[in-house]
């Protein structure tokens, strides 16, 4: 399936905005992974899962204009394996900011 949109359809169909927004939370990870570096070993996994699912999807906005979902979840969702890093990246970095916060207390 085609995707013209953002995730959850999100920003419609503005694909100049999608691949800013890709560009920047590229930056912004860039910039949080090399403070993860001497963080956990799972938020670098994390942060490594998250940017890897973002270049996945920018290259196929860049290349093709749209990004290709092809994973469907009965009907209630379409996606591909770079939103299921992101997504699963992001699920990490919550588990490892409680277990830091654990860890603190």
């Amino acid at each position: 399936m085609h995707n013209y949109r953002g995730a959850m359809g999100l920003f419609g169909q503005n694909e100049s905005l999608l691949v800013v927004l890709a560009i920047i939370v590229l930056v912004v990870l860039g910039c949080m992974l090399r403070d993860a570096i001497v963080g956990s070993a799972l938020a670098q996994i994390a942060f490594g899962m998250i940017a890897g699912g973002a270049v996945g999807n920018l290259i196929d906005r860049v290349s093709h204009g749209y990004v290709i979902d092809y994973l469907s979840v009965r009907s209630f969702y379409i996606f591909n394996f770079a939103d299921a890093c992101i997504s699963i990246g992001t699920g990490l970095l919550v588990i490892d900011a409680f277990r830091r916060k654990q860890l603190r207390a």
